[in-house]
């Protein structure tokens, strides 16, 4: 029962930046591409095993919009946080789970870890060779962890305009570029309007994929 509400109560300035979610898997399971993992889930529903850093967290939500999305029965696993779900999932307690390219990173490049897809738009920096899940067969599937900057409802429109400009170009400097990258954070710098726009495609999108998948806190 939040006291606000997003689209009533803040002026949207700039969409800074987003962090996009990975799939992972532990080598142990027989799929080479996010396309045979749908196909060996379908096959063995509710047999695979998926980590949730907690109801409600980035990974749970984006683990029950793959469900939806690819109409298949996957088991969730509800932990009390990410470290113990990455623990679990490189020993193979769990058989996939949805988290950060960088916390996925090492384990990826030492063989302990298979990374099928990220859940942005585009592909990541970090792993170019990754595809999207939109690419592997399912469009408009988009599902990250975004920062921006929102001012209270009716700041002046000169004040949003100029804040903007200022984040905007600052979100192109390159070391700024840089240091996000490093993070496996998405320098993105769009203004007031398309904030505003993605707010309102964000709200519907999630709002829907909890009611679907019955979450309740």
């Amino acid at each position: 029962n939040v006291p606000f509400n997003v689209e009533r109560d803040f002026a949207p300035v700039t969409l800074a930046g987003s962090t996009p979610n990975l799939l992972a898997i532990h080598p142990s399971i027989p799929a080479r591409s996010l396309k045979e993992l749908i196909a060996l889930a379908k096959a063995q529903p509710g047999q695979l095993t998926i980590a949730a850093a907690g109801i409600g967290t980035p990974s749970h939500l984006a683990a029950e919009l793959l469900k939806q999305s690819a109409k298949i029965d996957l088991l969730v696993v509800q932990y009390k946080g990410t470290g113990s779900t990455l623990n679990d999932l490189v020993g193979g307690q769990v058989s996939l789970e949805f988290g950060t390219a960088l916390s996925f990173l090492p384990y990826i490049q030492s063989g302990r870890l298979k990374a099928l897809a990220v859940t942005s738009r585009a592909r990541s920096p970090v792993l170019p060779n990754v595809p999207t899940v939109a690419e592997s067969g399912y469009p408009g599937f988009n599902a990250v962890s975004w920062t921006g900057l929102m001012g209270p409802a009716g700041l002046s429109g000169n004040i949003v305009e100029k804040l903007s400009a200022e984040m905007m170009k600052a979100g192109k400097e390159p070391k700024f570029v840089e240091q996000l990258t490093a993070q496996g954070v998405d320098s993105i710098a769009e203004g007031p309007a398309k904030f505003a726009a993605f707010i309102a495609s964000e709200i519907p999108l999630w709002a829907d994929a909890v009611k679907r998948a019955g979450v309740t806190l």
